[in-house]
């Protein structure tokens, strides 16, 4: 149990709660909220060509089956392979910018999961290509707070043509 009822030293009857990282719903969703937060920001970032992995992989989980699927398909799996994901972004953008709108944040325990839609605009490779896909991120409470487990969004044509055309 997350809730702790304590006395005071005065002896009266007081309860209080005592939060394991984050302890009631609404505490949760503001902790996720604020991990979810700065992983967009750090995104942002990256639109405009700021190398982030050393920056956002202390939002996630340092555990072997974290995993992302990112708008160009396949899956990553472990830390370094899907956070290297994000300067190779990071390396081909010059401008842009990306937000999560819809976002509905739901707390089971010590997992959280967040859905919306990613919305914005990419300037890749001197191409600017419009964002909007679904989107839903995994959350896990640990000892030291929310870390993400796995980004999932949909397939983004427009970025995929991109990619294949620069490769071809």
């Amino acid at each position: 149990m997350l809730y702790k009822t304590f006395r005071t030293a005065g002896g009266g009857a007081a309860a209080a709660i005592l939060a394991i990282g984050l302890a009631t719903p609404a505490l949760a969703e503001d902790g996720v909220e604020a991990v979810s937060d700065a992983f967009y920001g750090l995104l942002n970032e990256m639109m405009v060509g700021t190398p982030v992995a050393e920056r956002i992989a202390p939002l996630w989980l340092d555990a072997e089956g974290v995993t992302a699927m990112h708008p160009i398909g396949g899956r990553d799996t472990g830390l370094e392979v899907l956070i290297g994901a994000f300067d190779g972004v990071a390396s081909m953008a010059t401008g842009g910018d990306i937000r999560i709108d819809d976002q509905a944040i739901a707390v089971f325990g010590d997992t959280a999961i967040e859905t919306g839609v990613e919305r914005g605009r990419a300037v890749l490779a001197g191409e600017e290509i419009a964002l909007e896909y679904r989107v839903t991120n995994v959350y896990l409470r640990t000892e030291d707070g929310w870390r993400m487990v796995h980004h999932h969004t949909d397939l983004s044509m427009p970025i995929i043509d991109l990619l294949t055309r620069l490769d071809g």
